[in-house]
């Protein structure tokens, strides 16, 4: 964590910020190791270029805050005090000179931000979401090897999913199945609302399950994810049940010579926008172009869709140490839809794959 605040306080200094305040869930997260969700209470660090950070959060996660290791300051208070007097007269009895403050303004509410103007009238405000996105996009070995893990669990929750399948089970049901099993492992939080889409519903890439029951010749798409210790996976895999027709098997194997060419075409210093373009034109190719609706991939982290968007414009070069998503899709109404995800690591020496669950189409 120190690394990480030394990176941070290395780049106010170059934009002769007095101090940054973070404010969003996942960056407190990242510069703390201290997850909390607290509603409408303020949550925030505030980081100098020269001087330790401090915390501001409700007294009733203080013992928590200390427990995930945050060895700095911690200012509190109850529903009662103004946490904004609070800040300010922390300030005032560090002697800052408050000029120039680096918010997120991808995630700070117009309320938080007049609140902020109001105690610090003279200071100017400047955007620091990119630069938070530049120092999260590489992950570290520990990172790594949490995101390994919370993949081989995405891997388990889809193999449970499609031993579940009968005919007959309605979507809800798997899930639930799948999510129950997945708790006997540990698992206390999805990434994202898991998805399991049968027949026609697959054709909609964010599809909502409900009572849909499974026949004979439906796809069966399978879009879940897990978070361990504050980092997510996300992986998609879609199957068969019953004897599959010619088109699902065209559809299919389309989608997944598409992943696989841009797979083989993440390497470092590619541009991202290239390893989009090489699974599009696969699908392209087979006439499939007008169903294949979004990007290839997005970064994954502490968010489940994180910074880089992984976009045929991007010109992004790819870096060691990025994780993301490679997910094409097909999605004809009339038939169903196909989406193969897996979660990518770049290394220097390529692209590894951290979910693993078999990708040939499966016929149950």
């Amino acid at each position: 964590m120190m690394e990480r605040m030394s990176k941070l306080q290395q780049k106010l200094k170059e934009t002769n910020a007095s101090w940054a305040f973070i404010t969003s869930t996942a960056n407190v997260f990242y510069f703390s190791n201290f997850y909390s969700n607290p509603h409408e209470r303020l949550l925030a660090i505030v980081v100098f270029p020269n001087d330790e950070p401090f915390l501001i959060c409700p007294e009733m996660d203080v013992n928590q805050a200390k427990q995930a290791g945050w060895a700095y300051t911690i200012i509190s208070y109850d529903d009662v005090h103004h946490p904004w007097h609070m800040l300010r007269n922390e300030l005032n009895r560090r002697n800052v000179q408050t000029e120039r403050i680096g918010i997120e303004t991808s995630h700070m509410t117009v309320s938080r931000l007049e609140q902020l103007q109001s105690c610090f009238s003279h200071a100017s405000f400047f955007d620091l979401t990119n630069t938070l996105h530049e120092l999260r996009m590489t992950k570290d070995e520990k990172e790594l090897q949490t995101l390994r893990q919370a993949a081989e669990l995405a891997d388990f929750g889809v193999d449970v999913g499609v031993r579940s399948i009968k005919e007959g089970k309605t979507e809800l049901e798997i899930i639930a199945t799948i999510e129950y099993e997945l708790k006997k492992k540990g698992v206390r939080t999805m990434a994202f609302d898991t998805m399991v889409l049968v027949g026609t519903n697959s054709a909609h890439p964010h599809g909502v399950p409900g009572m849909n029951r499974i026949q004979a010749g439906d796809f069966v798409l399978f879009d879940l994810g897990i978070v361990l210790d504050g980092y997510c996976s996300d992986i998609t895999r879609t199957v068969v049940f019953g004897q599959p027709t010619e088109e699902q098997k065209r559809i299919y194997n389309t989608v997944l010579q598409a992943q696989q060419a841009a797979i083989h075409a993440c390497q470092i210093g590619a541009s991202i926008g290239s390893i989009d373009k090489a699974a599009r034109s696969r699908i392209e190719r087979e006439g499939y172009g007008a169903y294949f609706p979004h990007r290839i991939g997005h970064g994954l982290g502490i968010d489940v869709h994180e910074y880089p968007s992984m976009n045929a414009t991007n010109t992004m070069p790819l870096q060691a140490g990025m994780v993301f998503t490679i997910e094409p899709g097909i999605y004809v109404p009339s038939v169903g839809g196909v989406r193969i995800e897996d979660d990518v690591y770049m290394t220097g020496r390529g692209p590894l794959l951290l979910t693993t669950y078999p990708k040939e189409l499966q016929i149950i």
